[in-house]
Protein backbone atom coordinates (compact mmCIF):
# COMPACT_ATOMS: atom_id res chain seq x y z
CA UNK A 1 0.00 0.00 0.00
CA UNK A 2 0.91 3.51 -1.20
CA UNK A 3 -0.74 7.20 -0.65
CA UNK A 4 -1.31 9.64 1.30
CA UNK A 5 -2.06 9.80 5.12
CA UNK A 6 -3.65 12.74 7.21
CA UNK A 7 -2.15 12.34 9.95
CA UNK A 8 -3.89 13.72 13.80
CA UNK A 9 -1.30 14.02 16.71
CA UNK A 10 1.22 13.81 14.70
CA UNK A 11 3.60 16.57 17.23
CA UNK A 12 3.36 14.21 20.25
CA UNK A 13 5.01 11.79 21.59
CA UNK A 14 3.34 8.49 19.66
CA UNK A 15 1.78 10.08 16.48
CA UNK A 16 5.90 11.62 15.57
CA UNK A 17 6.62 7.92 15.61
CA UNK A 18 3.87 7.11 13.61
CA UNK A 19 4.80 9.90 11.18
CA UNK A 20 8.42 8.68 10.93
CA UNK A 21 7.00 5.10 10.39
CA UNK A 22 4.60 5.98 7.88
CA UNK A 23 7.68 8.03 6.17
CA UNK A 24 10.05 4.38 6.43
CA UNK A 25 7.34 3.24 4.75
CA UNK A 26 6.94 5.18 1.74
CA UNK A 27 3.46 6.67 2.14
CA UNK A 28 3.02 10.25 1.68
CA UNK A 29 2.59 12.16 5.40
CA UNK A 30 -0.15 15.25 5.81
CA UNK A 31 0.13 16.30 9.81
CA UNK A 32 -2.95 18.21 11.16
CA UNK A 33 -1.20 20.68 13.61
CA UNK A 34 -2.71 22.90 16.29
CA UNK A 35 -0.83 26.44 15.63
CA UNK A 36 -0.35 26.27 19.13
CA UNK A 37 1.40 22.99 19.30
CA UNK A 38 5.10 22.36 19.55
CA UNK A 39 6.72 20.89 16.26
CA UNK A 40 10.09 19.83 17.30
CA UNK A 41 8.85 16.36 16.75
CA UNK A 42 8.21 16.96 13.30
CA UNK A 43 11.39 18.98 12.67
CA UNK A 44 13.27 17.66 9.58
CA UNK A 45 11.17 14.98 8.24
CA UNK A 46 9.78 16.48 5.23
CA UNK A 47 6.14 16.21 5.55
CA UNK A 48 3.33 18.38 4.90
CA UNK A 49 1.67 20.02 8.05
CA UNK A 50 -1.69 21.91 8.15
CA UNK A 51 -2.95 23.61 10.90
CA UNK A 52 -5.62 23.15 12.19
CA UNK A 53 -8.22 21.51 15.13
CA UNK A 54 -9.48 18.01 15.01
CA UNK A 55 -12.73 19.54 16.53
CA UNK A 56 -13.36 21.62 13.89
CA UNK A 57 -15.00 19.60 10.70
CA UNK A 58 -14.13 22.58 8.31
CA UNK A 59 -10.86 22.54 9.13
CA UNK A 60 -10.73 18.51 8.95
CA UNK A 61 -12.52 18.63 5.25
CA UNK A 62 -9.83 20.57 4.35
CA UNK A 63 -6.85 18.43 5.47
CA UNK A 64 -8.48 15.18 4.15
CA UNK A 65 -9.30 15.99 0.66
CA UNK A 66 -6.65 13.99 -1.57
CA UNK A 67 -6.03 11.43 0.98
CA UNK A 68 -6.77 7.69 1.10
CA UNK A 69 -6.05 6.83 4.56
CA UNK A 70 -6.55 8.70 8.11
CA UNK A 71 -4.53 7.55 11.49
CA UNK A 72 -6.24 9.34 14.21
CA UNK A 73 -4.04 9.61 17.21
CA UNK A 74 -4.66 13.07 18.53
CA UNK A 75 -5.93 12.74 22.17
CA UNK A 76 -5.55 14.73 25.54
CA UNK A 77 -3.64 12.54 27.43
CA UNK A 78 -3.74 13.45 31.11
CA UNK A 79 -4.94 11.71 34.28
CA UNK A 80 -5.81 14.73 35.92
CA UNK A 81 -6.87 18.00 34.75
CA UNK A 82 -8.63 21.27 35.84
CA UNK A 83 -10.76 21.07 33.71
CA UNK A 84 -12.51 17.28 32.72
CA UNK A 85 -15.13 17.97 30.55
CA UNK A 86 -12.56 20.02 28.00
CA UNK A 87 -10.61 16.61 27.99
CA UNK A 88 -13.95 14.83 27.15
CA UNK A 89 -14.84 17.26 24.27
CA UNK A 90 -11.61 16.89 22.97
CA UNK A 91 -11.26 12.59 22.83
CA UNK A 92 -14.90 12.16 22.46
CA UNK A 93 -16.20 14.87 20.21
CA UNK A 94 -12.81 15.09 18.29
CA UNK A 95 -12.72 11.56 17.68
CA UNK A 96 -16.35 12.05 15.99
CA UNK A 97 -15.82 15.00 13.82
CA UNK A 98 -12.67 13.03 12.75
CA UNK A 99 -14.58 10.09 11.88
CA UNK A 100 -17.81 12.09 9.97
CA UNK A 101 -15.21 14.04 7.84
CA UNK A 102 -13.36 10.23 6.94
CA UNK A 103 -16.58 8.99 6.19
CA UNK A 104 -18.02 12.02 4.34
CA UNK A 105 -14.84 12.48 2.26
CA UNK A 106 -14.43 9.12 1.19
CA UNK A 107 -11.75 7.88 2.94
CA UNK A 108 -10.75 3.93 2.51
CA UNK A 109 -9.47 2.84 5.43
CA UNK A 110 -8.86 4.90 9.29
CA UNK A 111 -6.45 3.42 12.01
CA UNK A 112 -7.68 5.03 15.27
CA UNK A 113 -5.54 5.28 17.96
CA UNK A 114 -7.39 4.26 20.96
CA UNK A 115 -5.99 2.70 24.55
CA UNK A 116 -5.28 -0.12 26.56
CA UNK A 117 -7.59 2.14 29.32
CA UNK A 118 -10.76 1.05 27.18
CA UNK A 119 -9.75 -2.90 28.51
CA UNK A 120 -10.32 -4.13 31.81
CA UNK A 121 -7.25 -5.67 33.73
CA UNK A 122 -7.85 -9.17 35.10
CA UNK A 123 -7.88 -9.57 39.13
CA UNK A 124 -5.70 -12.22 39.09
CA UNK A 125 -2.84 -10.08 37.11
CA UNK A 126 -3.57 -12.67 34.09
CA UNK A 127 -2.75 -10.50 30.93
CA UNK A 128 -6.15 -9.09 29.58
CA UNK A 129 -6.76 -9.21 25.67
CA UNK A 130 -9.05 -7.77 23.19
CA UNK A 131 -12.21 -9.38 24.61
CA UNK A 132 -11.78 -7.66 28.19
CA UNK A 133 -13.88 -4.58 27.29
CA UNK A 134 -14.40 -2.16 29.76
CA UNK A 135 -17.80 -0.47 30.06
CA UNK A 136 -17.64 3.54 30.76
CA UNK A 137 -19.58 2.99 33.87
CA UNK A 138 -16.32 1.27 35.33
CA UNK A 139 -13.78 3.18 33.75
CA UNK A 140 -11.83 5.04 36.43
CA UNK A 141 -11.14 9.15 35.85
CA UNK A 142 -11.86 10.98 32.86
CA UNK A 143 -9.74 9.87 30.75
CA UNK A 144 -10.42 6.59 30.83
CA UNK A 145 -14.02 7.11 30.32
CA UNK A 146 -13.34 9.58 27.23
CA UNK A 147 -11.46 6.57 25.37
CA UNK A 148 -14.42 4.02 25.97
CA UNK A 149 -16.80 6.47 25.11
CA UNK A 150 -14.52 7.40 22.36
CA UNK A 151 -14.16 3.77 20.87
CA UNK A 152 -18.29 3.72 21.35
CA UNK A 153 -18.11 6.75 18.77
CA UNK A 154 -15.91 4.79 16.28
CA UNK A 155 -17.39 2.05 16.20
CA UNK A 156 -20.87 3.78 15.69
CA UNK A 157 -19.46 5.33 12.50
CA UNK A 158 -17.74 2.14 11.46
CA UNK A 159 -21.03 0.41 11.29
CA UNK A 160 -22.19 3.15 8.86
CA UNK A 161 -19.52 2.21 6.40
CA UNK A 162 -16.51 3.47 7.18
CA UNK A 163 -13.51 1.09 7.63
CA UNK A 164 -11.80 1.29 11.07
CA UNK A 165 -9.17 -0.86 12.73
CA UNK A 166 -9.09 0.18 16.12
CA UNK A 167 -5.56 -0.17 17.73
CA UNK A 168 -5.09 -0.38 21.59
CA UNK A 169 -1.16 0.66 22.52
CA UNK A 170 -0.46 0.10 25.94
CA UNK A 171 1.90 2.16 27.63
CA UNK A 172 4.57 3.60 24.71
CA UNK A 173 7.68 4.89 26.34
CA UNK A 174 10.99 6.04 24.28
CA UNK A 175 12.22 9.25 22.73
CA UNK A 176 10.81 11.90 22.14
CA UNK A 177 7.95 12.13 24.80
CA UNK A 178 8.46 16.15 25.03
CA UNK A 179 5.15 16.97 27.02
CA UNK A 180 6.33 14.16 28.98
CA UNK A 181 3.59 11.95 29.34
CA UNK A 182 2.47 10.66 32.69
CA UNK A 183 4.95 7.77 32.45
CA UNK A 184 7.33 9.70 31.07
CA UNK A 185 7.05 11.81 34.46
CA UNK A 186 7.63 8.74 36.25
CA UNK A 187 10.78 7.96 34.12
CA UNK A 188 12.44 11.35 34.48
CA UNK A 189 11.22 11.34 38.28
CA UNK A 190 12.73 8.05 38.79
CA UNK A 191 16.07 9.03 36.86
CA UNK A 192 16.97 12.32 38.63
CA UNK A 193 16.22 10.11 42.36
CA UNK A 194 12.86 11.59 43.01
CA UNK A 195 10.96 8.42 43.51
CA UNK A 196 12.02 6.84 47.02
CA UNK A 197 9.13 4.05 47.57
CA UNK A 198 6.48 2.61 45.20
CA UNK A 199 3.09 0.73 45.54
CA UNK A 200 2.92 -2.92 43.94
CA UNK A 201 1.61 -2.19 40.99
CA UNK A 202 2.59 -3.23 37.24
CA UNK A 203 1.95 -1.74 33.52
CA UNK A 204 2.82 -3.02 30.18
CA UNK A 205 5.96 -1.42 29.05
CA UNK A 206 6.13 -0.93 24.68
CA UNK A 207 8.60 1.23 23.04
CA UNK A 208 7.13 4.19 21.03
CA UNK A 209 8.68 2.88 17.90
CA UNK A 210 7.39 -0.21 18.17
CA UNK A 211 3.76 0.59 18.80
CA UNK A 212 4.50 2.99 15.71
CA UNK A 213 5.41 -0.09 13.55
CA UNK A 214 2.08 -1.46 14.63
CA UNK A 215 0.30 0.97 13.48
CA UNK A 216 1.37 0.82 9.97
CA UNK A 217 1.07 -2.39 9.89
CA UNK A 218 -2.68 -2.12 11.28
CA UNK A 219 -3.02 0.09 8.26
CA UNK A 220 -1.75 -2.52 5.68
CA UNK A 221 -3.15 -5.58 7.50
CA UNK A 222 -5.82 -5.02 9.99
CA UNK A 223 -9.40 -6.33 9.76
CA UNK A 224 -11.59 -3.22 9.73
CA UNK A 225 -14.12 -3.83 12.90
CA UNK A 226 -11.07 -5.55 15.28
CA UNK A 227 -9.18 -3.70 17.40
CA UNK A 228 -5.33 -4.90 18.65
CA UNK A 229 -3.51 -4.44 21.49
CA UNK A 230 -0.09 -3.14 20.85
CA UNK A 231 2.06 -3.74 23.74
CA UNK A 232 5.16 -5.21 25.27
CA UNK A 233 6.31 -6.76 28.18
CA UNK A 234 4.32 -6.83 31.63
CA UNK A 235 6.35 -5.25 34.54
CA UNK A 236 5.91 -4.38 37.93
CA UNK A 237 6.55 -0.95 39.14
CA UNK A 238 9.46 -1.80 41.24
CA UNK A 239 11.31 -3.61 38.68
CA UNK A 240 10.64 -1.03 36.54
CA UNK A 241 12.24 1.63 38.92
CA UNK A 242 15.33 -1.44 39.56
CA UNK A 243 15.78 -0.70 35.89
CA UNK A 244 15.69 3.37 35.50
CA UNK A 245 18.39 2.80 38.49
CA UNK A 246 20.32 0.59 37.28
CA UNK A 247 20.52 2.37 33.84
CA UNK A 248 21.43 5.75 35.65
CA UNK A 249 23.71 5.07 38.58
CA UNK A 250 21.39 5.03 41.08
CA UNK A 251 19.78 3.61 44.40
CA UNK A 252 17.15 1.09 43.65
CA UNK A 253 13.87 2.34 46.01
CA UNK A 254 13.02 -0.51 48.41
CA UNK A 255 10.31 0.78 50.21
CA UNK A 256 6.91 -0.21 48.74
CA UNK A 257 4.21 1.71 50.65
CA UNK A 258 0.16 0.93 51.62
CA UNK A 259 -2.82 2.86 49.29
CA UNK A 260 -4.29 4.04 51.96
CA UNK A 261 -2.24 6.78 53.76
CA UNK A 262 -1.31 8.13 50.09
CA UNK A 263 -4.94 9.20 49.23
CA UNK A 264 -4.16 12.23 51.60
CA UNK A 265 -1.32 13.21 49.95
CA UNK A 266 -2.85 12.59 46.22
CA UNK A 267 -6.14 14.77 47.58
CA UNK A 268 -3.54 17.77 48.71
CA UNK A 269 -1.47 17.08 45.19
CA UNK A 270 -4.72 17.60 43.22
CA UNK A 271 -5.29 21.08 45.28
CA UNK A 272 -1.88 22.50 44.49
CA UNK A 273 -2.18 21.28 40.78
CA UNK A 274 -5.55 23.33 41.08
CA UNK A 275 -3.82 26.82 41.53
CA UNK A 276 -0.59 25.98 39.62
CA UNK A 277 -1.81 23.95 36.77
CA UNK A 278 0.74 21.42 36.70
CA UNK A 279 -0.60 17.97 36.41
CA UNK A 280 0.44 16.40 39.61
CA UNK A 281 2.67 13.15 39.80
CA UNK A 282 0.29 11.56 42.17
CA UNK A 283 -3.59 11.64 41.92
CA UNK A 284 -6.53 9.56 43.80
CA UNK A 285 -7.55 8.25 39.82
CA UNK A 286 -3.88 7.67 39.53
CA UNK A 287 -4.09 5.24 43.59
CA UNK A 288 -7.57 3.71 42.01
CA UNK A 289 -5.70 2.42 38.87
CA UNK A 290 -2.69 0.86 40.60
CA UNK A 291 -4.59 -1.43 42.54
CA UNK A 292 -4.82 -3.45 39.55
CA UNK A 293 -2.17 -4.95 37.73
CA UNK A 294 -2.24 -3.25 33.99
CA UNK A 295 -0.93 -6.07 32.27
CA UNK A 296 -1.88 -7.14 28.61
CA UNK A 297 -1.42 -9.38 25.80
CA UNK A 298 -0.28 -8.43 22.08
CA UNK A 299 -0.81 -12.14 20.49
CA UNK A 300 -3.68 -11.26 18.40
CA UNK A 301 -1.76 -7.81 17.22
CA UNK A 302 1.60 -10.68 16.54
CA UNK A 303 -0.56 -13.26 14.79
CA UNK A 304 -2.71 -11.15 12.27
CA UNK A 305 0.12 -7.42 11.96
CA UNK A 306 3.19 -9.34 12.48
CA UNK A 307 3.61 -7.01 15.24
CA UNK A 308 7.33 -7.37 17.03
CA UNK A 309 8.24 -5.32 20.31
CA UNK A 310 11.75 -5.09 21.53
CA UNK A 311 12.44 -5.81 25.15
CA UNK A 312 11.01 -2.86 27.58
CA UNK A 313 15.00 -2.37 29.23
CA UNK A 314 15.71 -1.02 25.78
CA UNK A 315 12.69 1.30 25.67
CA UNK A 316 13.52 2.79 29.01
CA UNK A 317 17.49 2.75 28.18
CA UNK A 318 16.39 4.68 25.11
CA UNK A 319 13.99 7.33 26.55
CA UNK A 320 17.11 8.40 29.58
CA UNK A 321 19.24 8.67 27.03
CA UNK A 322 16.87 10.95 25.41
CA UNK A 323 15.53 12.64 28.65
CA UNK A 324 19.23 12.76 29.74
CA UNK A 325 19.53 14.84 25.95
CA UNK A 326 17.09 16.47 26.09
CA UNK A 327 18.25 18.71 29.85
CA UNK A 328 14.96 16.81 31.39
CA UNK A 329 17.34 15.00 33.75
CA UNK A 330 19.33 18.10 35.18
Amino acid sequence: MTGLVLLTGGSGFVGSAIARALLGAGYGVRALVRPTSRRNNLAGLGLETVDGDMCDPAALTRAMRGVQYVVHAAADYRLWTRHPAALVRMNVDGTRTVMEAALAEGVERVVYTSSVATLKPRHDSAPANETDALDVADAIGAYKQSKVAAERVVEGIAARGLAVVIVNPSTPIGPRDIKPTPTGRVIVEAARGRMPAFVDTGMNLAHVDDVAAGHVAALERGRPGERYILGGDNVPLREMLGEIARLTGRRAPRLELPRAPLYPLATAAEAIASFTGREPLLTRDGLRMSRHRMFFTSEKAMRELGYQSRPYAEALHDAVDWFRAAGYLH
